[in-house]
């Protein structure tokens, strides 16, 4: 038992490499494939070129008037205008900004979704190595198993054992067949999900060795990487300076807007050309506009100061799990790695020390603490995989 379990983490080192290749390899399938990464880039595709519209001065206004006169003798009159308002020179610098830093926030956006969607495929790929890892070991518990049950089965035509020996070893084979059994509709249904998160395009994943990561480093310089690079940060940041910069657009439409043009008027014979000059006063229009904004940027700068905290302690959360996991994951390596029950119970069960019964319970407190483990590696690994989420 114990060189078996001295092997499996041996084999698991070597392998390490190749794994993490396997489990890059499925992300970057789903990142390519995924339908809803493809459908919220196509979202802001769409929302980027909305965003690059009315930075431009308004269309001209062209009116002609033609008036017939009365009584008779009065005349017919003609009066042609083009008109052209404007903004204030600094609304259309500021808009531009505005545009810009909108088409800028794009990127934090879609990648904070994409790697929503790949956190998502990583825990799925996890949960799958750790099934992995569980079916291996039950399929050596299952084939050690069928050869005792077989060994039994002669020895009771011998009379050597007795029915109730031999019933409880058949009854342990039926319990790990299963438990195979339910691990492999496990396997199944998170490869259902996977073929979903990358666009229906199935790929079986065999892997049985977690990806490797670095020694981690103290909490707060691993929070401030995270915070540096965290997409959700950076859009709200963005937010934030957007809504800055719309306060000084909406000052700027406060301004006095202006009309220039032709106008031209015909009645008798008689002809008058000339230009256009005027000004709109701002009095009602934007009433309470620029207050609004004010408030909308008030709210954007303390959505970015709670939203900070909020992923610190989130952060704080995450790593204080994996000091825990971490430190009891070696406890249980360092026992299971001192054991030798396999060689221990085999023998004594040989030398009819033990019933076969004692022989699956004590085999059972054994497995116990090998799940135990095998559950505390998984928790460990989808911890280190939501804490490094800015990386995917």
């Amino acid at each position: 038992m114990r060189y078996f379990f001295i092997g499996c983490f041996i084999l698991n080192s070597v392998l390490t490499v190749n794994g993490q290749e396997q489990l890059q390899q499925a992300l970057d399938a789903v990142r390519i494939n995924n339908l809803a990464i493809k459908t919220n880039q196509k979202f802001w595709s769409a929302k980027n070129a909305v965003s690059k519209t009315g930075l431009t001065i308004t269309d001209p206004l062209v009116e002609y008037d033609y008036m017939f006169g009365s009584p008779a003798g009065a005349g017919n009159q003609r009066d042609f205008a083009i008109t052209q308002r404007l903004d204030f020179p600094s609304v259309y610098k500021r808009k531009k900004t505005v545009s810009q830093l909108q088409i800028n926030q794009s990127q934090p956006y879609l990648r904070a979704y994409e790697q929503t969607i790949l956190l998502e495929a990583k825990l799925q790929l996890i949960q799958l190595i750790y099934l992995n890892k569980k079916r291996n070991i039950v399929q050596a518990r299952l084939t050690k198993t069928q050869k005792l049950v077989t060994d039994y089965a002669k020895k009771l035509e011998q009379a050597a054992v007795t029915i109730l020996d031999y019933n409880k070893a058949r009854l342990q084979l039926v319990t790990i067949q299963n438990e195979l059994a339910l691990l492999e509709n496990e396997q199944q249904i998170i490869h259902t999900k996977l073929a979903e998160l990358n666009g229906g395009t199935t790929f079986h994943f065999k892997d049985s060795s977690y990806p490797a990561y670095p020694d981690i480093p103290n909490f707060e310089w691993i929070d401030s990487i995270i915070e540096a690079n965290d997409p959700v940060i950076q859009s709200l940041e963005q937010e934030k300076i957007i809504s800055q910069q719309q306060v000084l657009v909406q000052k700027a439409l406060n301004l006095p807007k202006f009309e220039a043009g032709y106008h031209s008027q015909g009645i008798l014979g008689q002809s008058y050309k000339g230009i256009h000059g005027g000004i709109v006063i701002p009095l009602w229009e934007n009433r309470g506009r620029l207050e609004a904004a004010r408030k909308q940027a008030e709210h954007a700068q303390q959505l970015e100061i709670s939203s900070r905290l909020e992923h610190s302690k989130e952060h704080q959360q995450l790593y204080e799990q994996l000091a825990v996991r971490e430190t009891a994951m070696k406890n249980y390596k360092s026992t299971l790695d001192s054991l030798n029950n396999e060689y221990l119970l085999n023998k004594a069960l040989q030398l009819g020390q033990i019933t076969v019964i004692q022989y699956f319970m004590e085999e059972s407190y054994y497995y116990q603490a090998v799940d135990m483990y095998l559950r505390l590696e998984h928790e460990y690994q989808q911890t280190l995989a939501r804490l490094f989420k800015y990386q995917l």
